[in-house]
């Protein structure tokens, strides 16, 4: 167990990190689910192919439909989409089931669902998941790669929403 002084430091530090936020979403013979994360990053541009992380709390209720489908499509999210990320948060009232009425999606070859229109979206087969913790560390292989038009990324950082301005 972690002393409580250095889990709360740690919790402390972290608040202080930005991060890009996104949607990740998934479909397949579990079921469509998605939810919002801010925990996202690219691990290679090299290999058979590119491949990216995103880590994702193992009592999510689409964690087990992510293992079970073998896929999912991470769509990084523009400076004005906070509102798509509070409803896959389940900060709104919206129930689950119902969460992906508030935008239109297409699907991505893998099946898993992308936003219309996203900063960028990367269409990714599982090609390893491992639980850390309370987290589940899934590495995806990029499969296909949406890039939408050129704006300013939604963030959260200081446990509150930012946006990205250029400098």
């Amino acid at each position: 167990m972690i002393e409580s002084d250095i889990r709360s430091k740690f919790l402390l530090g972290m608040s202080k990190v930005s991060c890009t936020v996104s949607v990740v979403t998934t479909d397949g013979v579990a079921g469509r689910a998605g939810l919002t994360v801010s925990a996202m990053a690219s691990v290679s541009a090299d290999g058979d192919a590119p491949t990216l992380l995103i880590c994702v709390h193992h009592e999510a209720p689409a964690t087990p439909l992510l293992i079970k489908n073998g896929c999912f499509c991470t769509n990084v999210l523009a400076s004005e989409q906070s509102g798509i990320a509070n409803t896959f948060a389940g900060l709104t009232e919206t129930a689950e089931k119902d969460r992906f009425g508030c935008a239109e999606w297409q699907l991505m070859a893998s099946g898993a669902p992308r936003l219309e229109n996203p900063l960028v979206a990367f269409d990714c087969n599982i090609s390893s998941a491992e639980r850390v913790g309370t987290h589940h560390i899934f590495i995806g292989e990029v499969q296909d790669i949406f890039v939408g038009d050129d704006k300013p990324a939604l963030m959260y950082g200081n446990r509150a929403y930012q946006i990205a301005k250029h400098l």
